[in-house]
């Protein structure tokens, strides 16, 4: 049975924040963070183009949660 986007929701907020990063692939470059940030925004890319051609709260709810990370990568890098 599929988990609905809300259901999903509830589950992670019982999640402690490791407060770490998790960087996809060892071929990203050697600074951490932007790799974190490339990886966030092509998830969000991917989460855009998944839910324009099947619209949908779930597809959105992805959709968002990958632009969230993006985001807060982006301000981290912003801070150097």
């Amino acid at each position: 049975m599929a988990m609905t986007a809300r259901q999903l929701y509830e589950l992670l907020q019982d999640v402690r924040d490791t407060e770490e990063i998790v960087v996809r692939s060892p071929a990203q470059p050697a600074d951490a963070l932007l790799a974190a940030w490339r990886g966030a925004h092509e998830d969000s890319t991917r989460a855009l183009a998944a839910w324009r051609a099947a619209p949908g709260g779930d597809g959105f709810a992805v959709y968002r949660a990958a632009e969230d990370r993006a985001d807060a990568a982006l301000d981290v890098l912003a801070l150097r």
